[in-house]
């Protein structure tokens, strides 16, 4: 074996596929703690998982992988396919990265994300945030810790960005949002002055097993299996699960609307339907690993507002939502659903924010955490910062922290960079639907008949198969012909929201 590098990587592999389903089970017990867990099991729960999390770093920086990626790097490039050395060079960024971090610091990290999701569940509950604080505090630490060790030459948020969307930094992201958010602001504000549409219809009492029925039957016809896949409740929506076999999505209820609901599972089955529609080959190695959190975000985002939000959606399950509420849907029309499901006003909570609102919900927070580990923010003030940014972005203030700064699950992890991907997300899907329409312009008269699976096949192709085989910026020009460009996402939002509320 020593001289044939073909069998090195079988051994390498071997070992990547173990690690991948190490983290697979490390997932579940995420999806488990948010979905099924007894709540007296957190502290013990934080310790199984900090131990896996050490088992896993161990066989993530053991020097035997690094001499299988020494033996087959210097093999001749002819050897491998370029699924194969994709496999190689993400096995060796991840290896390089892994081994930069000290056991410690990974456990850690595992255990305070694990202890510190019950505190932010119990300030959350009670709306203070100097329950939170200390865990927020410990995180940004380690995170600035985590930092150094694995880009010493970066700035510490530029690193934390870097998991979620490789190569992004401040520098591009800055720019990007204070020109979103200088166009923004204008659009909210003209919105604001006209007439709302009437939403009084999707007010009501909605019961939860209809809800459960419809949600359901839409994200099958949307393309997602459940045989692979499951749906359940929890405190916030996500999509998750170990394996595209095993993609477990998640939504919430509320009686008196059934809107969020509903569109949480559109936005979760978005999510699925990519990791269900990976690549068939080698579905426990990089190569077929999920691109980004932005190019993710935008697969939920595509079928939650490019498709789910659109006429042509509406109008095939008017019929179907009259069925399960006749009594709020008795007379209402095409375009009296399509405006009301559109309609944008301000409100403090991001998850249930327009699709106009939301980027600044999003600026709000990136603006927030570059502060923080810049220093220019402290922890203990953020209440007060994010009261001011709410108010002077969106017009609103919070009456309570679990109004306001508690409101997000994501710090509780240390998940710190990851909210820029949901407007990056935003910005991509735009431009992918864009390109969609445009090599298949028969799409929106199929989503009318309640047809999905040319447009599930098309992103299948596009994006879902591509796996790790190319960076999000060569991924976008190759499917759309171009870098990614927010004038898309902006004239799309002028266009749609001009024409609903009329403006000049």
């Amino acid at each position: 074996m020593k001289n044939n590098p073909r069998e090195k990587y079988d051994l390498l592999t071997g070992r990547l596929e173990e690690i991948s389903r190490l983290g697979g089970v490390m997932s579940t017990l995420h999806w488990d703690q948010e979905v099924m867990m007894p709540e007296g099991a957190g502290e013990s729960r934080a310790r199984q998982m900090a131990a896996l999390a050490g088992v896993i770093h161990e066989k993530s920086t053991d020097p035997a992988l690094e001499d299988l990626l020494d033996g087959v790097e210097q093999a001749d490039e002819m050897l491998f396919n370029p699924h194969e050395w994709c496999n190689i060079q993400e096995a060796r960024r991840d290896y390089d990265l892994a081994t930069k971090v000290p056991k410690s610091l990974v456990q850690e990290m595992a255990e305070l994300g694990s202890r510190g999701h019950f505190v932010w569940v119990e300030a959350r509950k009670a709306g203070r945030f100097g329950d939170f604080a200390p865990v927020l505090s410990r995180f940004i630490e380690l995170k600035t810790q985590w930092a150094r060790a694995v880009y010493p030459e970066w700035e510490a948020y530029d690193a934390n960005i870097d998991p979620f969307e490789r190569g992004m930094k401040m520098a591009e992201l800055t720019p990007l949002f204070e020109r979103i958010k200088k166009e923004l602001i204008p659009l909210v504000q003209a919105i604001a002055e006209k007439p709302a549409p009437d939403t009084r219809f999707l007010k009501g009492d909605f019961a939860v097993e209809k809800q459960e029925a419809l949600g359901r039957r839409i994200s099958r016809d949307m393309g997602f299996s459940f045989d692979k896949g499951r749906m359940d409740i929890s405190v916030h929506p996500f999509c998750g699960g170990g394996h595209p076999t095993d993609v477990r999505i998640t939504t919430r209820y509320r009686t008196d609307n059934f809107i969020e609901s509903l569109y949480a599972v559109i936005h979760e089955t978005g999510h699925g339907l990519y990791e269900q529609g990976r690549m068939a080959e080698g579905r426990d190695l990089p190569v077929s690993e999920s691109l980004s959190m932005g190019i993710h975000e935008s697969q939920s985002l595509f079928w939650e507002r490019m498709i789910g939000q659109g006429r042509p959606f509406l109008s095939h399950y008017l019929p179907v939502f009259a069925e399960a509420f006749p009594a709020s849907f008795q007379g209402v029309t095409e375009g009296q659903l399509y405006a009301a499901v559109n309609a944008c006003q301000p409100g403090l909570i991001r998850v249930e924010a327009d699709e106009v609102h939301y980027p600044l919900h999003v600026i709000l927070r990136y603006e927030i955490e570059k502060g923080l580990f810049e220093g220019s923010i402290q922890v203990l003030d953020l209440p007060e910062v994010w009261n001011g940014k709410m108010r002077d972005y969106l017009g609103l203030v919070p009456e309570s922290d679990s109004q306001g700064v508690l409101q997000d699950v994501h710090w509780s992890g240390g998940a710190f960079g990851y909210f820029p991907s949901y407007t990056l997300g935003a910005l991509y899907a735009c431009q992918f639907y864009r390109a969609l329409v445009k090599a298949r312009p028969e799409v929106p008269e199929e989503v009318a008949r309640g047809e999905f699976s040319g447009t599930r096949e098309w992103l299948g192709e596009k994006i879902h198969r591509q796996g790790r085989l190319h960076n999000a910026g060569e991924l976008t020009r190759h499917v759309t012909g171009e870098a990614l460009n927010p004038d898309h996402f902006m004239a799309y939002l002028r266009e749609k929201y001009g024409e609903i509320y009329q403006l000049n």
